[in-house]
Order: C-alpha cells, then structure tokens, then sequence
C-alpha cells in the first residue's frame, strides 16, 4: 500500500527537526514507556513510534468496528459454557501445565459455587489485512490485559500534529477519533456501580516490574477524572497473597479497603506466578465477590485452543444467529487442531510438507511465544509423536500488504526507514452474567506497526511501534450483517 503521504520526506535539517520536535512531542503528551535496558522508575522513554499514520483500508477498518459486539456477545456466552470449555481444553490441560493450573482454578471455584456471577470484559480483536484478498482476518481475541489503550489515544493526536506540521491539514479527516481509553475505563466504572458498595475500590493487578507504565496510568487517571469517587489501588499477586483476605460474604478485602473490580494487568504469562503464592492469590480473588477482568473462565476464553475450536464448521451457530455467524465466519482465518487424532494428523502433514503457509501458537498472551517458518517444521517433527503437541495449534499466516514508514525508537540516531505492516486493534467492553449481557459495546482501537521482515511485533523488544490508523478507500464495503 501506498503511505499516506509521498515520500521520502525532506532530508537534512527539515526532516531532523520535525523528528526531534515527534519525540518531544509523545514524551509530553505521556506516549511512553519505562527503559528494560536502563529501567529507573524515575523516568521514562518515549514509546517506538511510526512518524506517520500507516494506512489501512476504511471498509476493513468499519468492518473490524462493526463486528465488535458480536465477538463481545461471543466471547461472553461462550466463557459461560462449562461444557464447551472443559471440551475445548480436555487435551491441552493434560499436557500445558500452565493453562491446567487456570483450568482447575475454575473447577475449584465453579464446585464451591461461583460467588459472583457478573464478568467484565475489555477485549481486543486483532487483524491483519490479507493481501491476496484485501479484507482484514483475525490474528486472535485478547480477553486478558488488552493493553495500549491509552497510548492508542496519544498516538493518533501525535499524527494529527505531525500531518500539520508537514502542511497536510486535508489528510487529518482520514485519522478516525479514537476513544478506547474513555471506553475501557468507562467499563471498570460500570462494574464498579454493579458491585454497589460506594467506599469500594478498583484494584490493578500489577507485575513487580513495570515498564508500560503510561498505558496502565492513564487508566487510573482517566478513572478519577471520570468519577473522582472511586479510589484505583495497585498490587502484585505476592502481594495479594499477603494483605488479601475474604469476609464472612466473600467481599475481598486488602487491608481495610474492599475491593469492587480486579482488573488484571498481569497473570497471564507463567512467568507471573514464582510459586504457589501467586497462585494462591488467583485463587483468592476467584472465590472472591470481586467483579473480575477478567474471571478466570474469561481467562481460559482466550486460549488459542478455544479460539480454535470455535473455527470448526457449525461451532458458531450454538451461540450466534445466522446472520451473526456468516460476518464472523468473514474474519475467521484457518485454524487447525494439532491433537494426536485423524484431524491433528492431516494439520501436521500440512505444516511439515509447508510450514512457511503456517503458524504454530502456544496457549499464551503476552507476545514472542509463536514459531514461524521453517521453525514450525523443527519443532513440529520434535514433538510429532508427543502429547504435547495437544498444547499447540496451527494458524493460517496472513501475509499483509506492505507500506513504507519511518520508525521513530529511542536512543538510535536517525529514523529507520523501512518496509512495515501493521496489525489493527479493536477494543469492545461487555458485562453481564450468563443470563443477561448488561453492557456490549465497541470502544476504540489501536494500530502496531512491524518491520515486514519481523515475526513478531514487539513494541519493546525492537521490531513494532506504536501507530495510528489512517484510512483509505481500498477493497468493498462491508457486508450489513450487523
């Protein structure tokens, strides 16, 4: 695709002056992020960024917005659906140890009886645009610590600025309002309300170290400024574990303050529990009266394995109706089951006669866990004969189509000038019980941008920056199915 605007832009001076000004400019307006290599929690790095909107097709773009409450509505009945859970994970349990340990979470709090049943959910689809189509497919659903809300907002004001300082005041009407932040935060107030106990809080689960640190703080800002009741606290699991403590009702109580909402921005990696501890702690808040974002079944709703079986032909027409079905089927890619069975069998030969077609997955969020290429074919002759292969599942690469930017990163001279693509965000918030969804709606949406070359995007780790969405008229409009 095209840039928004021709390049390259002015050399020398021109171009170094309006770089330095994009820099100063995100570390102003709060886009950043705290060092891993220098980490002080004294200050902070701008976040990578592109120095230009990469461009995405509007239809696309409309289409991944209007099915976002579907996907809510599905992700929802679906994380109430024990059976279709405990289904889906019967393999993967067995031999991911990690994705067991959440499993028998929801087994010990669902045979206790679930005290709460209303879920809060802040969900993000991702997509890539498939090239050789020219319609957006979706790489997963997060349904777990759905970050760069907030630095989304930033990002598209920092790109309306730099358009103007280049003089291209016409091209701002392509830059789509963003308000994720003001919708995410907006629905950890509505779960608040919910829980209906005024003097209670919103607790962050946090990591011991944190270095997206502006992304978790404009949230708790945004909270305040949104009701200036409601008190945001901050904790990690080993935290948790000591000063947490349940009431006669259940009620979660760190220290002498109740909490009404647990928003989780860690606990979804292994990495996350040192020992039984941290798992104590989840455990803790699941028996909990604490509305939960999410609630571990919301957690395991997430997995890939999940995600996978809802791909199988009819799976969508249990919790959906036809017409539903049809514009998520429209966004489905190929997702395929790596069990030790016929079905598994013939995904396996697929990937090792053309792994480069594929990418293997593992049950887990975070980024910089999937094997790409000629590694899909190693390690799946590795594991061909194991059980462990039930823990994995193989995914259709989608090849997006690739633009020239320039990536803005911290302590490197120069812009990087290179061949990108981009993977587009949707956020949605819904909460309700297994009855009634009180809340469902579509909130924002983010863009990060990689370097083409790259498999994984990583904002931190060198390969992915912060982007925004500049939108362009490609492809045909999307189909009215919601």
């Amino acid at each position: 695709m095209e840039p928004c605007i021709p390049l390259p832009l002015a050399d020398g001076n021109t171009l170094k002056e309006l770089i330095q000004k994009a820099k100063d400019w995100a570390i102003m307006h709060g886009a950043g992020m705290r060092s891993k290599d220098s980490f002080s929690p004294d200050s902070i790095n701008f976040a990578p960024f592109m120095l230009l909107p990469s461009t995405f097709p509007r239809c696309e773009f409309e289409r991944a917005v209007g099915i976002q409450p579907v996907l809510n509505e599905l992700m929802h009945k679906v994380a109430h659906d024990y059976d279709f859970l405990k289904n889906s994970l019967e393999t993967t349990i067995k031999v991911d140890e990690f994705t067991g340990r959440l499993f028998n979470i929801y087994e010990t709090v669902r045979a206790e009886g679930i005290t709460q049943d209303v879920s809060l959910a802040l969900l993000r689809s991702d997509y890539f645009v498939d090239q050789s189509l020219f319609v957006a497919k979706q790489v997963e659903i997060n349904t777990i610590s759905s970050s760069f809300g907030a630095l989304s907002n930033v990002l598209v004001d920092l790109h309306r600025f730099v358009l103007t300082e280049l003089g291209h005041l016409t091209e701002l009407r392509n830059l789509p309002d963003n308000n994720a932040l003001e919708g995410l935060c907006g629905g950890m107030l509505s779960a608040w309300k919910v829980y209906n106990q005024p003097m209670s809080a919103i607790l962050f689960v946090i990591e011991d170290v944190t270095y997206n640190i502006c992304d978790q703080r404009f949230h708790e800002f945004e909270i305040q400024r949104q009701n200036a009741k409601v008190r945001v606290i901050r904790n990690t699991l080993t935290e948790i574990a000591t000063i947490g403590k349940l009431d006669n009702e259940k009620r979660l109580f760190l220290n002498d303050t109740e909490i009404a909402v647990v928003y989780f921005r860690a606990g979804y990696t292994p990495d996350h529990y040192y020992s039984e501890t941290e798992w104590n702690a989840r455990l803790l808040i699941e028996r909990s009266l604490a509305i939960k974002c999410p609630s571990i079944q919301y957690h395991l709703t997430g997995t890939k394995k999940v995600q996978q079986e809802l791909a199988r032909p009819g799976m969508l027409d249990k919790y959906l109706t036809p017409d539903k079905v049809e514009s998520v089927k429209e966004i489905f890619t190929g997702l395929y089951s790596l069990g030790k069975d016929e079905v598994g069998d013939k995904a396996m030969q697929m990937a090792l006669e053309n792994p480069t077609r594929f990418v293997l997955k593992p049950q887990r969020e975070g980024g910089g866990n999937n094997m790409y290429g000629e590694n899909v074919k190693s390690y799946l002759e590795k594991i061909k004969d194991s059980d462990e292969r039930s823990a994995w599942i193989l995914m259709e690469r989608i090849n997006p189509p690739v633009q020239t930017n320039y990536m803005i990163r911290p302590n490197i001279q120069g812009p990087i000038v290179t061949e990108v693509v981009s993977e587009l965000g949707i956020f949605g918030v819904v909460l309700g019980n297994a009855d009634t969804i009180l809340e469902n709606t579509q909130v924002g949406h983010m863009l990060r941008t990689k370097i083409s070359s790259a498999d994984e995007g990583g904002v931190a780790a060198g390969f992915g920056a912060l982007d925004s969405v500049y939108l362009v008229d490609i492809g045909k409009a999307p189909k009215k199915h919601v």
